[in-house]
């Protein structure tokens, strides 16, 4: 079963008017994955307190890329609003956990430049699938001392303001990419790792060491070497199946609820659903939030065929 709830979107901040209430008790009483589509900051409020075992998400990284919304996170004019807006948005996340959930977060750097395009950092010049991004004329940060060309340390940042929010900072996890991005620097090794980070709402909380071993058996390691998926989804930004899957086996049992707030192309409702697990997604844009629907019951057709 799949819902999807679209708000009429109002100006910053202004919310949407989604019947979440009585729509997402009934949801939520089988297996469903359901978006939300509006801004999160927003949305999350309206979601009940203390019905998410576990969040699994990797918010958009500043200055890389354009998600095509006026609200969108990632477009702000500093590394540093991008920070406050992710703390905002997680205390909307910490709300809705249980006392004994937890959340994992992917979030990617980038590099302070003057002038100029790369792959990443407020410059960035990015393919998807309709346009070419247009170049965003910045200039270095005027903060925490950036240089240009620094590498600006958001993950860390980010998870450092988190955990003086309240967070508890409990592990950090390099996500090993199999078949990075390549790049053509001369000057510093090629990057080929993300971070991810697990947070808890509180000292005592769930977490099943036994969901997930390495092949030998033994408790996972804090680095994952994960290749990319073999996908057509439309989206300039989809992260490995196999990395969400030990996130919500790790975090949670089935029928948890599981969720996302920066849902993109769905991987973490995809993988939810196939763990015998609910979920909410919350997007921005409503197209992305089609190709989530259009994803999410391709691929549970998909595993029902014998």
């Amino acid at each position: 079963m799949f819902n999807i709830i679209i708000g009429q979107e109002t100006s910053r901040f202004g919310g949407c008017s989604l019947a979440v209430g009585d729509l997402m008790q009934k949801a939520l009483a089988s297996n469903t994955v359901q978006v939300l589509v509006g801004d999160n900051r927003q949305v999350l409020r309206q979601i009940e307190p203390g019905i998410v075992q576990c969040c699994v998400t990797s918010p958009p990284y500043w200055g890389l890329r354009d998600y095509d919304h006026v609200d969108q996170i990632g477009a702000e004019s500093s590394p540093e609003a991008y920070v406050s807006n992710l703390v905002m948005v997680f205390q909307g996340v910490r709300r809705a956990l249980r006392d004994n959930g937890t959340l994992w977060l992917n979030v990617g750097d980038g590099y302070a430049r003057n002038g100029g395009t790369g792959r990443s950092g407020p410059n960035a010049l990015v393919g998807n699938t309709k346009k070419l991004l247009q170049q965003r004329n910045c200039k270095v940060p005027n903060c925490w001392g950036l240089k240009d060309r620094d590498l600006m340390g958001l993950p860390w940042r980010v998870a450092f303001a988190l955990q003086e929010d309240g967070w508890l900072l409990r592990s950090k996890i390099t996500w090993i990419k199999k078949a990075p991005m390549p790049e053509s620097v001369k000057n510093r090794p090629s990057n080929a790792t993300e971070d991810i980070f697990l947070f808890a709402k509180n000292p005592s909380y769930y977490y099943d060491n036994q969901a997930a071993r390495e092949a030998s058996g033994a408790n996972l390691r804090n680095y994952w070497i994960l290749g990319p998926d073999s996908s057509s989804v439309p989206h300039p930004a989809v992260f490995p199946r196999e990395l969400a899957r030990r996130c919500i086996l790790l975090g949670s049992q089935p029928g948890d609820v599981i969720l996302d707030p920066f849902s993109g192309s769905g991987t973490t409702g995809v993988v939810a659903a196939r763990s015998n697990r609910r979920a909410i997604l919350v997007e921005l844009n409503p197209v992305y939030a089609r190709q989530s629907r259009l994803r999410i019951n391709q691929d549970l057709q998909l595993t029902m065929i014998p």
